[in-house]
């Protein structure tokens, strides 16, 4: 896949450049006067540029308090200046394609001459211009900051998918599984968010509970608190838990036991079978795709997770990210339920996320399986969402 030839460090280095230099340009020269205060303004555009491509490296020098304050602040700052390099890239997209269309109308007669306006008076007249467009933008950006902001901390959307398993008992037709995914509790989503997701997700009344990781960014000394809510969320057959990529950042040993103590079933490249003697399925649990590599740990493990099972049953897989899942439909898995992705999140990766993965949002099939991928209930990054509202997904099987 074409992004997949960049680290996504080096794609917002790299933004965070251009956009950078973008914001200078269109917004800095026009709307701010005095040496002091432009030099003032370039200085920040020029530590901002170099805390986001360097903000690992950034923020591991730094205490814990000011670490989580400087975290708010930079990706906080990432969401707004996306929004406003969105809004002054469209505004002067429209300005071009209205220069275009006065370029292409049939020319009138020629007026009879008259006095050019003196070169200072066409001066003030450009300035004026400059700055009321790009003060147009600014407040336009600042708006859709707003309301990502709005977006990214409301509940979730509710997402109900009816989802065809041939091989079901028929006992078992109309079980339903909620999805809870991507939440990344840590600096800006806490304890209030997690027990307003808990009574959304109780109120939906399924029959067991996914969550499919990225659960946390940080340890469990600092986020145990607020994932504890967790422990109220009620099912017939129990709360199962995958790990995520961001949860190996974050200690998956650690957490795993951890989330077991609160009674939810952590399922690492293993499966157990839901229901009772006279109706059941497995649900196949694996773990991320890719974060026990980055940590020279074990990981995903599809042949392991699915050791010992009777293909002849119906199969739902759990795992974070929507990779594999050709192969492991082609190893009996009927439904595979996953997130990683977040829909892009935000304006343009919305529309560039499809690049990256070939299963980014919504539901996919291949012969007779099939792949939900979550946009998630939370964020990663700048507190917004735009374009791709969190969700969260009531899977209602059928046989």
């Amino acid at each position: 896949m074409p992004l997949r030839l960049f680290s996504f460090s080096m794609l917002i280095g790299l933004g965070a450049v251009l956009g950078h230099l973008y914001l200078y340009r269109r917004l800095v020269r026009p709307l701010v006067r005095g040496r002091l205060p432009r030099l003032l303004a370039i200085g920040v555009l020029v530590l901002m540029t170099g805390v986001l491509g360097n903000r690992r490296t950034v923020l591991d020098l730094l205490p814990g308090s000011a670490e989580g304050l400087l975290t708010m602040a930079v990706y906080t700052w990432m969401g707004v200046a996306l929004c406003l390099v969105i809004a002054l890239l469209l505004t002067d997209a429209g300005r071009g394609l209205t220069a275009l269309a006065r370029r292409m109308r049939p020319r009138a007669p020629p007026a009879p001459p008259t006095p050019a306006p003196s070169p200072s008076v066409d001066e003030d007249r450009r300035r004026f211009l400059g700055q009321a467009v790009a003060g147009t933008a600014f407040v336009a950006g600042g708006g859709l900051a707003a309301y990502g902001s709005w977006r990214a901390f409301s509940p979730p959307l509710i997402t109900e998918v009816a989802v065809r398993i041939p091989k079901l008992p028929k006992a078992l037709d109309g079980l339903s599984i909620v999805q809870l995914t991507d939440i990344h509790v840590g600096h800006f989503i806490q304890r209030r968010y997690m027990d307003a997701l808990v009574q959304q997700a109780n109120a939906l009344r399924p029959d067991l509970f996914a969550i499919t990781g990225d659960l946390v960014d940080g340890d469990v000394a600092s986020l145990g608190g607020h994932v504890s809510a967790l422990a109220a969320l009620k099912s017939r057959y129990g709360s199962y838990f995958v790990t995520g990529n961001h949860d190996y950042y974050s200690g998956d040993e650690e957490w795993s036991a951890f989330l077991e103590s609160l009674g939810i079933s952590v399922l690492r490249n293993r499966h157990v079978s839901i229901g009772d003697k006279g109706a059941s399925f497995d649900l196949v649990g694996v773990d991320d795709w890719s974060g026990g590599r980055r940590r020279n740990k074990k990981g995903y493990d599809l042949e392991l997770a699915l050791a010992g099972r009777d293909s002849d049953r119906a199969a739902v897989l759990l795992a974070h990210q929507p990779a594999n899942f050709k192969v492991a439909a082609e190893r009996g898995v009927d439904l595979q339920i996953s997130g990683h992705t977040h829909g892009g999140q935000l304006v343009p990766m919305t529309m560039l996320i499809g690049l990256a993965w070939e299963h980014s949002a919504g539901l996919y099939a291949h012969g007779d399986s099939n792949i939900y991928v979550s946009r998630g209930c939370g964020f990663w990054g700048p507190p917004m969402r735009v374009g791709s509202p969190p969700e969260l997904v009531k899977l209602v099987l059928t046989a």
